[in-house]
């Protein structure tokens, strides 16, 4: 329904000055510039804007429970004449004006009168001897599952929501960063030293570079020593050598060519007993003397 203030404020020209001319009085409107003290006793009020509906409802089960709920009837013994009678009374108010939505109702309707023929006949047992099932326990089921429902709904309708009960809190902080440089003092630059000293040494590796030793030029030199003796003791081929000074690889290679020489049947090795000395000699030296 537009309200009778409605209509004047609609009739007033929003181009003109609303301030009323005279101080001592309110205008309540102005109609074609002038002040309009008092309600108009000839304004024509169409009798559809007068009709307002207190309660609206959701659908037939909505208004079913409102009935029950308002006149405090117990649920699972509903007085079915006097509900017929109260949502009859409603139906037929909203299908002089809107029948597309009354035909919903209607066949609530239709339901609630079935129910209530079937308990004015009389009441009679199955086949079985048990009892009839109340016309009206479908309808009290679907009545109870529809209330949890609504109730449901409103427990989640209550809970604050983004946008109708609060907003969401949208804040820019204007903060400067400013970089600190961090303080380094002696004794951390020394363990940092000394962190990448012990990595060093975790990590470092022992290079062995290949010695050029010649077999041959030991195998000459130890027949050059024997030429000029007769024999010589085993011991002493090597004292040379160890004078100098010469690293055990060298000894080893020495040694490798005395074997080499004897397998080539160039020089003797003889020992006359068991713990005796050994004694090297050129063996073609000796064929020679004998």
């Amino acid at each position: 329904m537009k309200p009778i203030q409605a209509e004047l404020d609609a009739l007033v020209d929003p181009n003109h000055d609303t301030t009323p001319d005279v101080i001592d009085s309110v205008a309540l409107a102005r109609l074609y510039g002038e002040p309009l003290f008092d309600i108009p006793q000839d304004l024509y009020i169409p009798p559809d804007a007068l009709e307002v509906f207190l309660e609206a409802f959701e659908g037939p089960l909505d208004l079913l429970l409102y009935l029950i709920r308002k006149q405090n009837f117990n649920v699972l013994d509903i007085p079915m004449a006097e509900v017929t009678m109260q949502y009859m009374s409603y139906v037929e108010q909203i299908r002089a004006k809107n029948l597309e939505l009354a035909g919903e109702y209607l066949l609530m309707a239709a339901m609630l009168i079935e129910i209530k023929s079937r308990m004015l006949l009389p009441v009679k047992k199955s086949d079985t001897g048990e009892e009839v099932e109340d016309p009206r326990a479908e309808l009290v089921r679907r009545l109870l599952a529809y209330e949890q429902m609504k109730l449901a709904a409103r427990k989640l309708d209550e809970m604050p929501q983004l946008g109708r009960d609060f907003e969401r809190a949208n804040a820019q902080a204007n903060i400067s960063v400013e970089q600190m440089l961090p303080e380094v003092n002696p004794d951390d630059l020394r363990q940092a030293w000394l962190d990448i000293i012990k990595r060093a040494k975790l990590n470092q590796r022992h290079h062995i570079s290949r010695e050029q030793l010649s077999v041959r030029d030991h195998m000459s030199h130890i027949l050059r020593r024997l030429a000029d003796v007769r024999f010589m003791e085993f011991s002493e081929l090597f004292m040379e050598r160890i004078n100098e000074g010469a690293p055990p690889a060298v000894i080893v290679v020495h040694f490798i060519a005395m074997l080499e020489l004897s397998r080539e049947l160039l020089v003797e090795i003889t020992q006359a007993e068991p713990y005796a000395p050994i004694y090297v000699r050129l063996t073609y030296t000796s064929n020679t003397t004998v």
